[in-house]
C-alpha cells in the first residue's frame, strides 16, 4: 500500500486561524495527501466537536509557543517555550517528513515555521486579513509562497511581492454551496430577515445595541424585522426578555448549529470583521453591517471591513459609532431601500472566491515541486498592491 505524501498546517488554535486550514485539509485529503495540524492546546477547547469533522480524519500535534508581547518575566518564559516549541517542530518534521509546511498566522504557528524554514522545507504562508499579521510578517522573507485573501494587503515586505499570490480565504464546503443560490427576494413592505452573529468577543456589545435599537423602532417597522441573534449564554436570559418586552419573536443562541441555512435565508447580517466571517460573507453573497473588534491586532477588523466598504457590499460602524440610534436609522433607511440590499448582495458576491481551498492547495503543491491537478476556477491573481 502506497503511503500518502504528509503536509503541515501550522495554525493558531482559534477559528480564524483554524477555519482556513480545515479547509485546506479537506482538499488535500480530496487529492490524496495526509495533512497534518500543529496547533497550540486552545484548540481542543475551541473544537469540542473536531472528532466529527474533516480535523478528526488527521493527526492533531499541540506543540509549545509563546506571545512575546507584555512584561520581561512573560517574555522570558514566552522565549523559552518558543524555543521548545522549535525543538519539537524540528522533531516532528523530521519524523513525518512533510513535503510542505503551510502557516496560517498566529503565535503558535511561529515554532513550526521557524522549523521548516531552519531545516530548509518548502514553507507557504496562507494570510487570512488584509493587513499581515505579525508571524506572517517575520516569515515572509523566507518562504517559498505567500498567499492572500485580498487584493491588497497592508505590512507585506517588497521583497515577497514577486512570491505572493492572491488565494483568497477558503471557507467551509456548506458555506461554498451558498455561493450558488440566490439572494432572497426583499419585497417592498417584506419582511427582512437580521442575522447577528457576535462571537464570544463581540456579542456582548450586540446584546446591548440591538434590543435597544429595536426598541427605538416605530413598531410597524420593527414588526418587519425577523432576527436570529448569537448571544453569550450568561446574557441569554436577558436579552431574551428585552426583546420579549417589545413582542418580538427572535431567535437566540450561543451558537447556530445550522448557520449555513441561516445564512442563506439572511437579507442583512450584523458583524464583527474577522476574517473567516467576512470570508463567508462574501462567498454566500451577503450584505454585512460591520463592527469592528477595537482590540483587534495593528486594527485588522477595521481594514478587513473598510475592504468590503470600499468595493460597495456592506457598512463599517466603528464601535464607538454602533450606538442604537445609528443602528436604528440604518435599519429602517435599508428596510425602505430593498433594491439597494440586492445590489449591495450582488457587490459582495462578486468579491468571494469559493474555491480558495482548491486555490490555494495548488500554491502549495506548485512550491512544493508537486504535480498540480487541473481545477476548475479563475486563474490566480497576483498580489500587486501595497
Amino acid at each position: 500500500m502506497e503511503t500518502r505524501k504528509t503536509i503541515i498546517l501550522a495554525a493558531g488554535g482559534t477559528g480564524g486561524h483554524i477555519f482556513p486550514a480545515e479547509a485546506l485539509a479537506e482538499v488535500l485529503l480530496a487529492r490524496g495527501y495526509a495533512p497534518h495540524l500543529v496547533t497550540d492546546d486552545r484548540f481542543h477547547h475551541y473544537n469540542k466537536n473536531s472528532q466529527h469533522g474533516v480535523l478528526g480524519q488527521i493527526p492533531i500535534h499541540t506543540i509549545r509557543a509563546g506571545n512575546l508581547s507584555g512584561g520581561l518575566l512573560h517574555k522570558l518564559k514566552s522565549g523559552v517555550s518558543i524555543l521548545r516549541g522549535i525543538h519539537q517542530a524540528r522533531a516532528l518534521i523530521r519524523r513525518i517528513d512533510p513535503v510542505a509546511v503551510v502557516g496560517f498566522g498566529g503565535y503558535p504557528s511561529f515554532p513550526t515555521m521557524a522549523a521548516a524554514v531552519w531545516m530548509k522545507r518548502t514553507a507557504v504562508l496562507h494570510e487570512q486579513n488584509s493587513v499581515l499579521g505579525k508571524v506572517n510578517r517575520l516569515m515572509a522573507r523566507k518562504v517559498q509562497a505567500v498567499a492572500t485573501t485580498y487584493a491588497a494587503t497592508q505590512q507585506l515586505p517588497e521583497i515577497a511581492r514577486l512570491r505572493t499570490q492572491r488565494s483568497g480565504n477558503p471557507v467551509r464546503a456548506a458555506i461554498c454551496a451558498l455561493a450558488h443560490t440566490d439572494y432572497p427576494e426583499l419585497p417592498e413592505d417584506g419582511i427582512l430577515r437580521l442575522l447577528v452573529i457576535g462571537g464570544s468577543q463581540g456579542a456582548s456589545v450586540f446584546s446591548r445595541v440591538v434590543p435597544e435599537a429595536m426598541a427605538l423602532l416605530p413598531e410597524n417597522v420593527r414588526a418587519r424585522i425577523r432576527l436570529d441573534q448569537q448571544c453569550r449564554a450568561t446574557e441569554l436570559a436577558e436579552v431574551r426578555t428585552r426583546f420579549s418586552a417589545l413582542g418580538m419573536q427572535v431567535d437566540l443562541a450561543p451558537f447556530f448549529t445550522d448557520m449555513p441555512l441561516r445564512l442563506g435565508a439572511a437579507h442583512l447580517v450584523l458583524s464583527r470583521a474577522g476574517s473567516s466571517s467576512v470570508a463567508e460573507l462574501m462567498v454566500a453573497g451577503r450584505p454585512a453591517i460591520f463592527v469592528p473588534l477595537p482590540s483587534a491586532t495593528d486594527n485588522h477588523q477595521y481594514y478587513n471591513a473598510q475592504a468590503i466598504e470600499d468595493h460597495q457590499a456592506g457598512w463599517v460602524m466603528t464601535q464607538d459609532a454602533f450606538t442604537p440610534e445609528a443602528l436604528a436609522s440604518k435599519l429602517e433607511t435599508l428596510l425602505r431601500l430593498p433594491r439597494r440590499l440586492s445590489e449591495m448582495a450582488a457587490n459582495m458576491h462578486m468579491l468571494g472566491i469559493p474555491d480558495a481551498a482548491d486555490r490555494l492547495a495548488d500554491m502549495v503543491l506548485a512550491a512544493a515541486g508537486e504535480p498540480v491537478a487541473e481545477q476548475p476556477g479563475t486563474p490566480m491573481m497576483k498580489e500587486n498592491a501595497a
